[in-house]
């Protein structure tokens, strides 16, 4: 069943007005016999009438199964009749079931400015419908200058991709159909990050929603993840003045970020040239002592390159900071070696390196040889005339041993009258 039917002499009929659009009565329609009424669409036969809930429109005396106006239900009947109710309550006109000029397209209900340009179409869409159809629908409209707004009872996905409503059937005879969903305002209080923000959906009577739309007091708005809805050109701009917040703090923060990130390298470059210049100076200090030490290391028998890994053994064996003072003749040309107990205290003579045995006669008990090898013990050991402490630190081995040297007994004098060999 449909509102409009065309009469040959009084042209297209409409319904739902009290002069059916063209000056004529309900009366004029309504059971007059050998009167010929056709549907818009097809062209068929139709009939005037007035349904159970007193709404009056034209049905088909034999249904066509390719008419669409033939086999809308009545929940589209009727939805399409709040539609331009609404529509007219808000001082519009709108005309039901009217197609372009060129008949690409149908709509429900048309809505007419002031100068009786068409400009909104207002679609019930209670049958199945994909999101690509409903923008492809949409653009139709959008060719010949008119807007849409897709009205529909159950959430689809068709109602994320383009303007629409979804509504609720009123649950009593003569309370008005309510929007669940698709007109949004968005809440920001305050107005910093720190506040809460989002798009809430309102309800409202839809007879509110179509005044608001046609009286240019909504419009679409394209939110995130793509989605349609209607809203307030004021809640638009708080939205995007939110968003032009999040932008600025976020390029404060990848600001800070970057100059974080150029301390961090130049904090890297800086430690790097320094770890350099530190193992320059290392080096030089290491060669300096080297050639401080060569007529030392000479007299001890010792390899230079191993030098480094003996010093090691020796600091690791004290526990305790260690310095190398000079090659001491009073030492048998041994290298004095202090160490500090704890720190602030000076450092005190703490060992020998190598000192010559022929030294060790009078040697203080107290203070500790320090050796290279099994060779150098061997020769403190033939040597020692007093109680000794000698630490053997092997570089090669990596190997410490600390050894109390008994004193070695006195050569037996020889016997009277013989003769001393060598």
């Amino acid at each position: 069943m449909g509102f409009t039917a065309v009469h040959a002499d009084w042209g297209r009929l409409d319904a739902s007005l009290d002069d059916l659009g063209c000056g004529r009565a309900w009366a004029d329609v309504h059971r007059v016999t050998g009167l010929r009424l056709a549907c818009p669409e097809c062209g068929g036969r139709v009939c005037a009438r007035v349904s159970s809930r007193r709404a009056r429109h034209f049905y088909h005396q034999q249904r066509p199964r390719d008419c669409e106006l033939a086999n809308e239900s009545y929940e589209h009947h009727l939805l399409k009749l709040e539609l331009a109710t609404a529509a007219r309550a808000a001082g519009f006109t709108a005309e039901l079931e009217v197609s372009s000029p060129r008949a690409d397209w149908r709509a429900d209900v048309l809505v007419f400015d002031e100068q009786g340009r068409a400009f909104m179409a207002l679609e019930a869409q209670l049958s199945p419908m994909t999101p690509e159809d409903a923008r492809m629908r949409t653009d139709r409209y959008a060719r010949d200058g008119v807007g849409v707004c897709w009205v529909g009872l159950q959430g689809r996905p068709w109602q994320r991709a383009v303007p629409s409503l979804r509504v609720e059937y009123p649950e009593e005879r003569g309370a008005g159909w309510t929007v669940r969903h698709g007109i949004a305002r968005y809440t920001w209080d305050p107005r910093t990050l720190a506040g809460k923000a989002g798009w809430t959906h309102i309800t409202c009577p839809l007879g509110d929603a179509i005044r608001w739309i046609l009286q240019g007091r909504v419009h679409p708005h394209t939110g995130p993840g793509g989605t349609v809805w209607w809203t307030a050109d004021a809640y638009r701009q708080l939205a995007a003045a939110r968003a032009k917040l999040e932008a600025d703090d976020e390029a404060a923060a990848r600001a800070r970020a970057a100059e974080q990130a150029r301390r961090a390298a130049a904090a890297r470059a800086a430690a790097a040239e320094q770890r350099l210049h530190d193992a320059l100076q290392q080096a030089q200090e290491r060669q300096a002592e080297q050639e401080r030490l060569a007529a030392f290391l000479e007299h001890a028998g010792i390899d230079a390159q191993v030098w480094p890994a003996f010093t090691q053994l020796v600091r690791t064996a004290s526990g305790k900071p260690v310095e190398y003072g000079v090659q001491s003749p009073s030492h048998g040309n041994g290298l004095l070696v202090y160490s500090r107990p704890r720190p602030g205290r000076a450092f005190t003579l703490a060992g020998v390196v190598c000192p010559d045995p022929r030294a060790l006669a009078q040697w203080p008990a107290e203070l500790t040889i320090l050796v290279p090898s099994q060779t150098w013990l061997a020769r403190i050991q033939a040597a020692a005339r007093t109680p000794l402490k000698v630490a053997v630190l092997n570089p090669t081995t990596k190997r410490c041993a600390f050894l109390r040297i008994r004193p070695q007994p006195p050569d037996p004098p020889a016997p009277p009258g013989s003769l001393r060999s060598g």
